[in-house]
């Protein structure tokens, strides 16, 4: 069997043994690791458990005070830093405050994040309140707020998405199915309220007025002088345009209309001459053509 103790005292052969050196076999002993690597191990550990404890504050002839597992986790181990924990099991615990860092990978198959910054993460279930990330995948997620730079999605449902893009949004495959209040193309609708354009006022410039049909389809003109319409820009096929020219104040101003307007058999509407009356013009446009109608003196 291996030394386990070292006794510090040693007796000559056919010497004297005196009653200090037999006492010295036990005040002098030093224990030696063949006490401990020579115990049959455990196989599991319970927090009840007792161990021994080398008190730092304790002298070199002090002996080792007692502690239960539970305590040396609780104390020693929660305000410590490792740099070299592998975990082959589960690690449940309650709240984590710090940084936490996973160098290689993480999996987190339920659970709540309150924030999580990562350029890659796998999350396969849970929620995360404020997420900023790089690339995220997962078969499930609920992001009640933050910033998704680029989402891509194979299945899912968003019940509420609001975005400023700076780009534009692309739905390459599938269909996008747009609530009761959402206009989309290609689609009959019916309007439950009212929808209208906010009429843009024309200004007269050097005798000319031009008209930006891109910029509204209602458009008012005051006729101060006599003036001419010119060419309009960005027509759209088949889109309707309104004009509502109100007279000047002394009335018998003209309005003349470049060649891009035209009028039934050719003939160019006169304007009422009334201080303050009003004309209103209609149009529907084939892209470059305003074809239009009068319907003159409201007053």
């Amino acid at each position: 069997m291996a030394i386990k103790f070292n006794r510090s005292q040693t007796f000559p052969t056919n010497g004297t043994v005196t009653a200090a050196g037999l006492h010295n076999l036990i005040d002098g002993t030093d224990i030696y690791q063949a006490l401990i690597t020579d115990q049959p191990s455990l196989t599991a550990v319970d927090p009840a458990d007792s161990i021994l404890i080398a008190d730092a504050s304790l002298t070199a002839g002090d002996a080792p005070r007692q502690t239960t597992v539970s305590n040396l986790f609780d104390d020693a181990l929660s305000g410590g830093t490792y740099t070299g924990l592998n975990l082959t099991g589960n690690l449940t615990f309650g709240t984590a405050t710090g940084n936490r860092t996973v160098s290689t990978s993480a999996t987190i198959t339920t659970g709540t994040i309150p924030n999580l910054t990562s350029s890659t993460a796998t999350i396969t279930l849970g929620t995360i309140p404020t997420l900023t990330a790089g690339t995220t995948t997962g078969t499930a997620g609920i992001f009640t707020s933050g910033t998704v730079a680029t989402l891509n999605s194979t299945t899912g449902t968003i019940g509420n998405l609001s975005t400023t893009l700076a780009g534009d949004m692309t739905i390459s495959q599938g269909t996008a199915t747009a609530g009761t209040r959402v206009a989309v193309l290609n689609t009959a609708q019916q309007y439950s309220r009212a929808h209208n354009f906010a009429a843009t006022a024309l200004t007269i410039t050097s005798g000319t007025v031009p008209w930006d049909l891109s910029q509204n389809q209602v458009a008012t003109l005051t006729v101060t002088t006599n003036s001419t319409m010119n060419t309009p820009t960005n027509p759209q096929a088949g889109s309707t345009y309104v004009m509502i020219v109100t007279q000047g104040t002394g009335g018998s101003n003209t309005l003349s209309f470049s060649t891009a307007y035209k009028f039934p058999s050719g003939t160019v509407p006169s304007l009422s001459t009334g201080s303050s009356q009003v004309d209103v013009l209609s149009f529907v446009s084939n892209g470059t053509v305003l074809y239009g109608v009068s319907s003159q003196n409201f007053s």
